[in-house]
């Protein structure tokens, strides 16, 4: 099953529908069931100690899993988290962006389920891995 959303159109709708985070999230590339997208760290993302706050890194995963399954199914607004458990593995690097790397497991009529692996810039082994679920609406 091919993707029925590209980078672009994707892009397009995450900065439509989200204005709120326009500029954040750069969709860096797209496959069958998987694709990529990088947080522009800003300010606002970080924590003392110079590093990428826990919330951020859940945002990232969250909209990540969100746009591989628009991607499947076409724009729909209204999918939504059911669930998610996230484990933070190591700190990610000062000043970096981080970059996750979403894919679906299981893409069904009601529930989609995904796993986000994410990753700071430039730096060797993952700092979280999440396992999101995601309510489809029905047509």
């Amino acid at each position: 099953m091919e993707p029925v959303m590209d980078k672009a159109a994707l892009q397009e709708f995450l900065e439509r529908e989200f204005p709120q985070v326009a500029g954040e999230f750069t969709i860096e590339s797209v496959a069958p069931m998987a694709l990529s997208v990088r947080l522009n760290t800003q300010e606002k993302h970080l924590r003392p100690g110079g590093t990428v706050s826990g919330p951020t890194m859940f945002a990232l995963a969250d909209v990540a899993i969100y746009l591989a399954v628009l991607a499947m199914i076409g724009p729909k607004a209204l999918a939504v988290t059911t669930n998610c458990s996230i484990d933070f593995m190591r700190k990610p690097a000062a000043g970096r962006d981080l970059i996750c790397e979403a894919r679906l497991l299981k893409l069904g009529r009601v529930l989609a389920v995904g796993d986000a692996l994410i990753r700071s810039e430039g730096q060797e082994g993952a700092v979280a891995r999440a396992g999101l679920t995601y309510s489809i609406p029905p047509k």
